[in-house]
């Protein structure tokens, strides 16, 4: 009782149409309903009513925007019909733990078009000779039953799913790198471009001296030029000297 009004005040404390998940497991129903959920709860995407002695699904509100709803451990024998109208978006239903005896019950959820993982475990049905052969043929819409595909594989768990999301963000972070590797980069070139700054340098003191050195030996080329030059006059000289000496050294001889 004191879990029924408990439920029952949060309900009434909560703005309804913003509330898109609703757990209200192990409160009491009562004719079938519990009270305070109802259509104005018209956003709800996840509902959960896990032992609250449920027997039938005919007073269950219409909620055009559900797709997961749990429902296990509780005393539901058939009336399944009325989730393909209350119900049509569910993606996901878990009826672990119900009533449910035998493929006519299941038959009824042919009309859940988008339905794709059913549960049906500790039902007695699951006890049925070729029970999850006849399931899967019944039902070619679902893709698991109780929690594995025709091929046993595990559907994988919601939480995973986000993990494996959150993941992939990372992995997207760590290929994009952190922006200190790229800090680190430009450093690294700029040491390199600092390096390659000093060997300029020292190629232009080089070529300087080079230069120095070419003007230097210019200069002393520009010298020995010089010099060369001086000795050919004087020995020009000399020979003028010679040339003007030897008519004297004749006019000499023919005056004697």
């Amino acid at each position: 009782m004191e879990m029924k009004k408990r439920i029952t005040l949060e309900l009434r404390n909560r703005a309804p149409e913003k509330v898109t998940e609703l757990v209200l497991d192990n409160c009491r129903s009562s004719n079938g309903e519990i009270e305070g959920l109802n259509e104005s709860f018209k956003e709800l995407e996840f509902l959960s009513m896990a032992n609250v002695e449920l027997t039938s699904l005919a007073r269950l509100p219409t909620l055009s925007k559900l797709r997961k709803l749990e429902l296990s451990d509780n005393i539901i024998s058939g009336g399944l019909e009325v989730l393909a109208e209350k119900c049509p978006n569910l993606t996901y239903l878990n009826l672990s733990g119900n009533k449910i005896k035998d493929l006519s019950t299941v038959e009824a959820l042919q009309n859940l078009k988008n339905l794709k993982s059913l549960d049906l475990f500790n039902c007695e049905i699951t006890n049925l000779e070729d029970y999850r052969e006849s399931v899967f043929e019944l039902l070619h819409q679902i893709t698991y039953l109780d929690g594995f595909d025709q091929e046993d594989n595990e559907a994988p768990d919601s939480e995973e799913e986000e993990d494996e999301g959150d993941e992939d963000d990372d992995e997207d972070e760590d290929e994009a790198g952190p922006p200190g590797e790229y800090e680190e980069d430009d450093d690294e070139d700029d040491g390199g471009s600092d390096l390659g700054e000093g060997e300029e340098e020292e190629e232009e003191e080089v070529g300087l001296s080079y230069l120095m050195k070419e003007e230097i030996q210019d200069e002393e080329d520009d010298d020995d030029y010089v010099e060369e030059r001086g000795d050919e006059e004087e020995a020009e000289g000399v020979q003028g000297e010679k040339r003007k000496r030897d008519p004297e050294d004749e006019g000499e001889e023919e005056d004697d």
